[in-house]
């Protein structure tokens, strides 16, 4: 089994603490700017449009993440409501419907399609997680189910948030491996779905069945009906984002030449 005894604690003084969490969030969002500036010129976007966006993305995107937190750990703040203030619990799920709701509203803003933004973001968008993962990794949060599998993670620092001494599945792992997955898909389908917006859609459907799936492996209170939080989020991310990608994409097809039905585009 592979044991990790890395401190998640950086250095800490007085009511200071840098966590290596910190520093890989940190990174991931630096990651997923910097892949939006790279695409900017593709959508006919300035820098200090995406600037701008990410102005908004970024603290909407850590508010959404830290609330959808709270609410699955909700009996623990309830306990401790001391703990509400900081970051130091963040849900992907909500990191991801709080950036794309700051880059809207954006959008709104500024009157500019949001459709290919979200498209050209994407695949940074999930790449950036992976990114996100080491730093599950290394803090021992999100960790799985116990198990005797031979690549289970043992966790043997006492400042880690994982039980120590455990050996249960490496499920941040799992999730990392499937976002890199992901991210080659939507590598590949880039300039080839319409109508604009459909690779994001694509992107999150993937995403929320893999994480369905996935959590099964991972340790947690349930949330709703013998289901844990991200499971539930997952289900109404599927049943919002599917009929759209039917429907929408089925418009989308021009026709073909006559007698010869719709050309597909996709």
């Amino acid at each position: 089994m592979i044991r990790i005894g890395i401190d998640p604690i950086i250095f800490s003084a007085g009511p200071i603490t840098l966590r290596w969490y910190g520093v890989f969030v940190a990174l991931a969002i630096a990651f997923i700017v910097w892949w939006a500036v790279r695409g900017a010129k593709r959508i006919g976007l300035s820098n200090d449009a995406i600037y701008g966006a990410a102005a908004w993305a970024i603290p909407m995107g850590l508010i959404f993440a830290r609330v959808f937190h709270i609410v699955d750990q909700l009996d623990y703040y309830i306990l401790n409501p001391g703990a509400l203030l900081g970051f130091e619990g963040l849900a992907v799920f909500g990191g991801i419907v709080g950036g794309a709701f700051g880059i809207w509203v954006y959008s709104r803003i500024k009157k500019f399609p949001f459709g290919p933004f979200a498209d050209m973001i994407a695949p940074g968008a999930i790449a950036g997680q992976a990114i996100g993962r080491l730093a599950c990794t290394i803090n021992g949060c999100c960790y799985g189910t116990t198990t005797d599998v031979p690549w289970a993670f043992i966790y043997t620092n006492p400042n880690t948030m994982a039980p120590i001494g455990v050996p249960t599945h490496p499920t941040v792992v799992y999730e990392l491996l499937f976002d890199l997955a992901v991210f080659g898909l939507l590598w590949k389908l880039r300039g080839k779905l319409a109508p604009a917006g459909s690779l994001f859609a694509i992107y999150i459907l993937t995403y929320s069945v893999g994480r369905f799936f996935l959590t099964f492996l991972r340790q947690g209170d349930i949330f709703a009906g013998g289901f844990l939080e991200a499971q539930i989020v997952s289900v109404v991310a599927v049943a919002a984002v599917l009929p759209f990608l039917l429907i929408r994409t089925r418009r989308a097809r021009p026709e073909g030449p006559a007698g010869k039905g719709p050309a597909i585009t996709t």
